[in-house]
């Protein structure tokens, strides 16, 4: 069984900067694509970013462009979601995800292009 575990996530003022990790166990990690989404109270998630496999590749979405940034370290079973110049509106739960689509069909942005889930780690932006 697949199991995604995130963290990082917390309070931060405006401006600030967090590292988000996702540890994969239970699977071979270097055979999935890796996305992050968010979800802030009373909103649909939505998409941030994604990696190949290999790292070859990334999609960005909205929320990404210009701030966050995202990596993998195969050796370490771990995606991660680097954010610059956070704002009170990028506050959410953030999630990790990992998707088995294949490569040919490229990343995915939408939830149900991916198969598994973390439970997600809470991001705070205020002062």
């Amino acid at each position: 069984q697949v199991h995604l575990v995130e963290s990082g996530g917390g309070l931060v003022q405006p401006g600030g900067s967090l590292r988000l990790s996702c540890v994969v166990s239970g699977g071979t990690f270097s055979r999935y694509a890796m996305g992050w989404f968010r979800q802030a109270p009373g909103k649909e998630r939505e998409f941030v970013l994604a990696i190949t496999w290999n790292g070859g590749d990334k999609l960005t979405g909205g929320p990404a462009k210009g701030r966050f940034t995202i990596s993998r370290d195969n050796a370490k079973n771990t995606a991660y979601l680097h954010m610059n110049n956070l704002q009170p509106e990028d506050t959410a739960i953030y999630y990790c995800a990992a998707s088995l689509r294949p490569l040919d069909y490229g990343l995915g942005d939408r939830p149900y292009e991916y198969d598994y889930w973390g439970q997600g780690t809470q991001v705070t932006v205020s002062s």
